[in-house]
C-alpha cells in the first residue's frame, strides 16, 4: 500500500499523431486495452474522423494541433501530459509522394523534428516512437534488411522517412531522449483505404463474388512485398516504448509474397478462381519506381522485445476479404 509522502504513480497517458489512420486507430485501441488514457492529434473537426475511428471517438481525447506548427504541439503536450508519444502522422500512400514531394517532406521529416523539439521543451522524459519505414532502404544493398542495413531511399516518401529516422536517433544521442524507431514493412488490415493494393484486391474479390463487379485490372503480378498484419505491427510499436533502453527495430515477417499470391488467396477466400476475373495491364507497371528485394529481418525485435507476428499472410488476406464482404452486403441491405 502507498504510504503518506509517497509520490503518486503517474498515469500512463499516450498521445498519438495520425490517430485517424489505420495504424493510429489500431494503436489507440491497443493502448486503451492496456489501461492507457489516450489522446489523438487531429487537424480537422472531430466529426471528420467518425468513419475511421468509430466507437474510439468517444473513448479517446481528440486534440487539434498541427505538426508544422510548433506552438500548437507544445500546447497539445501541455494539455495532455503524455508519458508516451507515437508519431504516426505522414502521408502514407507512397506513389502519391511523387505528386506531393514538398508536402511529404514537410509532414514526414519536418513534422517529426517539430514534435521532438516540442517534447524537449515540455518534458524530455516523454518516450517517443517514430514510425519509420522499409522505404528508407529503397534499393537495398543486402537482403534481408536489418537495423544495420545502410539506408538507400528512392522515393520522396522514403527520403523523408530516412530524415525522420536519423533525426530521432540524433535526439537520442544529443539529448539522451528515449526515442525508438520502428522500421515497419508493409502491413495491412481491413482499415486500409482502397488506394492500397491489398485492400483494392480484397474489395474487388468481395465485390465480384457478390456480382457487383466483373473484373480487376492490376499491374505487375510478379511484384513482391513483405506483407504483415497491422494489428501485430502496432503491438511492436508499443513494446518498443516498454523496453528499458531505446532503439531501432525492423518489424517484418521475413517472407515476401507476389501480387499473384495475394490475388490467389483473396479470390480463393471469396470462393473464386482469380484467373477468371483478373487481368494484368502493362500500362500500370511501376517500372523504375518499383522497389525490389525489400524483405525485413525482425530477429532483433523477436530477441529483445519478444515480438512475434500472430497473423499469417493467408489469414490476413482472408480477414480483409471477409471484412469487405460484410461491408458490401451491409451497404446493399441498407439501400
Amino acid at each position: 500500500m502507498p504510504h503518506p509522502g509517497d509520490s503518486p504513480v503517474r498515469a500512463r497517458r499516450a498521445l498519438v499523431t495520425g490517430v485517424g489512420g489505420q495504424d493510429g486507430s489500431l494503436l489507440a485501441r491497443l493502448l486503451l486495452d492496456e489501461g492507457y488514457e489516450v489522446a489523438g492529434v487531429v487537424r480537422r473537426e472531430h466529426s471528420a474522423y467518425r468513419d475511421t475511428l468509430g466507437d474510439l471517438i468517444e473513448r479517446i481525447e481528440l486534440v487539434r494541433a498541427d505538426l508544422l506548427h510548433h506552438t500548437s504541439l507544445v500546447q497539445a503536450l501541455q494539455a495532455t501530459r503524455p508519458t508516451e508519444v507515437y508519431n504516426l502522422a505522414a502521408p502514407s500512400f507512397v506513389p502519391r509522394s511523387w505528386d506531393e514531394p514538398i508536402v511529404t517532406a514537410e509532414f514526414a521529416a519536418v513534422g517529426a523534428t517539430s514534435m521532438l523539439e516540442a517534447i524537449r521543451e515540455v518534458d524530455p522524459s516523454i518516450r517517443f516512437y517514430q514510425a519509420s519505414s522499409s522505404e528508407i532502404f529503397g534499393e537495398p544493398r543486402e537482403t534481408p534488411q536489418t537495423e544495420q542495413t545502410a539506408p538507400s531511399p528512392l522515393t520522396p516518401y522514403g527520403v523523408a522517412k530516412a530524415y525522420a529516422h536519423f533525426i530521432a536517433g540524433s535526439y537520442r544521442k544529443r539529448y539522451g531522449m528515449f526515442t525508438a524507431c520502428g522500421i515497419l514493412y508493409n502491413h495491412e488490415s481491413p482499415l486500409r483505404p482502397v488506394d492500397f493494393l491489398p485492400r483494392k484486391v480484397a474489395r474487388a474479390a468481395a465485390a465480384i463474388s457478390l456480382g457487383l463487379e466483373q473484373e480487376l485490372v492490376l499491374g505487375d503480378l510478379s511484384a513482391r512485398r513483405d506483407w504483415g498484419y497491422a494489428g501485430d505491427y502496432v503491438r511492436a510499436m508499443w513494446l518498443m516504448l516498454q523496453h528499458s533502453e531505446p532503439g531501432d527495430y525492423v518489424i517484418a515477417t521475413g517472407v515476401s509474397h507476389s501480387v499473384e499470391e495475394l490475388v490467389e488467396h483473396a479470390f480463393r477466400a471469396a470462393g473464386l478462381d482469380w484467373r477468371d476475373h483478373v487481368r494484368s495491364d502493362t500500362s500500370l507497371y511501376r517500372g523504375a519506381a518499383e522497389l525490389h528485394d525489400l524483405v525485413g529481418d525482425a530477429s532483433k525485435a523477436r530477441r529483445v522485445l519478444g515480438w512475434e507476428p500472430a497473423v499469417s499472410f493467408e489469414e490476413l488476406v482472408r480477414l480483409m476479404v471477409e471484412a469487405d464482404l460484410a461491408r458490401l452486403q451491409e451497404a446493399s441491405a441498407s439501400r
